[in-house]
């Protein structure tokens, strides 16, 4: 298990980097993933074996930009003298941004190792006391990168009290933390503290606080703060581990995972300083400050398994892409080159793994022989076919135009695998038809293209419903029946069944309650005027009676 986590996190280097004009190369590792292709002799002859591949792990704090906040923290700007942390009284520890022996800017948490005396970067002391001493330390790549081994902070100042380690996976517009660090972790982060050791296979991407790198009086030996990464790899891989195919076939799987290693930027929350002693010693508070004399950051650059090279050119890394890829991660497939959805390579199947390289367009346009041109969508990632014959349509002409069905009896690349539904335009509601070539018809009509009707309908331009019946004489005062459809009436009445009365215009209309309207003169028949006249005497009759009452 050592010997195959060795091989993921810690690939060999190469014994020859690749320089070439400005431009910093660092190539792949030996072993798994060190070619992207490869020839090969087929019955076609000599052709290229496409593999998935990755850049070699490297240091990665050569090719980023630190930032601190506040900009003004580092000390020296105006001078200043420090005392040991562990010894009040010894204060010969100078800064003076003005003298380059005296300097502590950040670059030097970056710069070669083993000089002496140790070089460190280091912030003003902790005048403002009580109020807290922040500093907060970006590492920005401008790029996607792997980790792949343990972050590592050396801290020439004592560790922190109080710490914070947090990542971005969007260029720092959003974080989250990684780590968090404390003497205290209940009274700082209100977590119960816990180590590396606590937890499992299930729990290795929890967000712990741990008080390992924080506690005791120890400031002289141990000055390192980790956050460890092949620890945590190593509960991934299990001890039921069997064979490396089961182990990258995880890693294939297992997006969270690999998200967990994955970053844009590193954040060190600096947030307390350390003091050694349960109270801060007010009258000497430039004993407390930060120093950190390194930080390591091994990792690669993430190629989705399609480079195997990175390439730092203009303060900018950016994967050299193969497969017909592009992008700074190789992200996406190269214009013209969309004759399938862009995919990332896969680690199996090992040793060469799967390329997934992007096709040509117009050679590998799946479209079943409907179509010969394709398009791109790089809002979707995903190609289509453009200009779909033979009624059909969809991504790959796969499907019917509207109007048209699935001939269930032909192939998908049939010219006839279409065929038209043919609804009837006056009984269906649409010339829509399902899979089967059913139209949906209107009320009263039937039948697969909705052509026939129901019982008690008739044909007329679509089905229409039975009105009158001249055997049963449904037309009423003396109307006719045709054709079974409609009531033609006498010229006095009208109506569905001539059953009212017409109102005719010199008459001043009917009155009646059919009619809805009221007589504009008043009636010529002394019959209905002499009821019309009794009506309004009873009316005035009942008016009275509450009077008398």
């Amino acid at each position: 298990l050592f010997l195959l986590l060795l091989l993921l996190l810690h690939p060999p280097p190469s014994l020859h980097p690749l320089l070439l004009s400005s431009q910093r190369h660092y190539p792949a590792a030996w072993g798994h993933y060190d070619v992207c292709k490869s020839q090969v002799y087929t019955d076609e002859g000599l052709t290229w074996d496409y593999m998935a591949c990755q850049p070699e792990a490297a240091d990665m704090t050569q090719y980023l930009k630190v930032t601190l906040d506040p900009p003004n923290i580092t000390c020296g700007d105006p001078p200043e003298t420090y005392c040991a942390l562990e010894n009040p009284y010894m204060c010969n520890n100078e800064c003076d941004a003005s003298t380059e022996e005296l300097a502590h800017p950040p670059e030097l948490m970056f710069d070669i190792e083993g000089r002496n005396p140790t070089t460190f970067w280091q912030s003003t002391s902790w005048k403002k006391y009580p109020k807290a001493l922040l500093v907060n330390i970006t590492l920005s790549w401008n790029k996607t990168i792997e980790l792949t081994d343990d972050i590592i902070l050396t801290f020439e100042s004592g560790r922190p009290e109080q710490m914070v380690l947090e990542k971005s996976l969007d260029y720092g517009r959003t974080w989250q933390p990684y780590q968090f660090y404390a003497t205290d972790c209940l009274d700082a982060f209100t977590m119960e503290p816990k180590t590396v050791q606590d937890l499992t296979q299930h729990t290795l991407l929890d967000i712990i606080c741990t008080e390992e790198y924080s506690r005791g009086y120890v400031w002289k030996y141990d000055k390192t703060v980790r956050f460890e990464i092949k620890d945590r790899f190593a509960l991934f891989a299990g001890p039921r581990l069997h064979n490396m195919a089961s182990l990258y076939g995880q890693l294939d799987t297992t997006k969270n995972l690999r998200d967990f290693f994955t970053i844009t930027d590193l954040r060190v929350r600096l947030l307390r300083p350390a003091t050694g002693a349960t109270m801060v010693d007010e009258n000497n508070l430039s004993r407390y400050f930060y120093a950190i004399s390194d930080i390591k950051v091994q990792g690669r650059c993430k190629c989705n398994l399609h480079a195997n090279s990175c390439v730092f050119d203009k303060e900018k890394l950016s994967c050299e892409c193969e497969h017909n890829t592009t992008g700074p991660d190789c992200g996406r497939c190269k214009r013209n080159y969309q004759g399938r959805a862009w995919s990332a390579g896969s680690y199996l199947p090992i040793p060469k793994g799967t390329a997934n390289i992007c096709e040509y367009t117009h050679m590998h346009c799946e479209c079943f022989g409907h179509s010969n041109r394709c398009s791109y969508i790089e809002l979707l990632n995903t190609v289509i076919c453009v200009s779909c014959k033979h009624n059909t349509r969809g991504q790959h002409c796969q499907l019917c135009k509207l109007g048209y069905y699935r001939n269930a009896s032909a192939e998908l690349d049939d010219e006839n695998v279409c065929i038209d539904c043919n609804c009837n335009p006056f009984g269906s509601v649409s010339d829509r038809c399902n899979g089967t070539g059913f139209c949906k018809c209107k009320e009263g009509t039937t039948g697969p293209k909705c052509r026939e009707c129901l019982p008690g309908y008739l044909w007329d331009n679509g089905c229409k419903s039975r009105v009158c019946d001249n055997e049963l004489l449904r037309c009423q005062n003396g109307g006719v029946c045709l054709n079974n459809l409609r009531c033609e009436c006498p010229r006095a009445y009208t109506g569905l069944l001539c059953e009212k009365p017409r109102c005719e215009s010199e008459l001043g209309g009917c009155g009646g309650a059919d009619s809805g309207q009221a007589p504009l003169s008043p009636p010529s028949s002394p019959r209905l005027l002499l009821l019309l006249l009794l009506g309004s005497a009873l009316l005035r009759q009942a008016s009275y009676w509450p009077t008398m009452l």
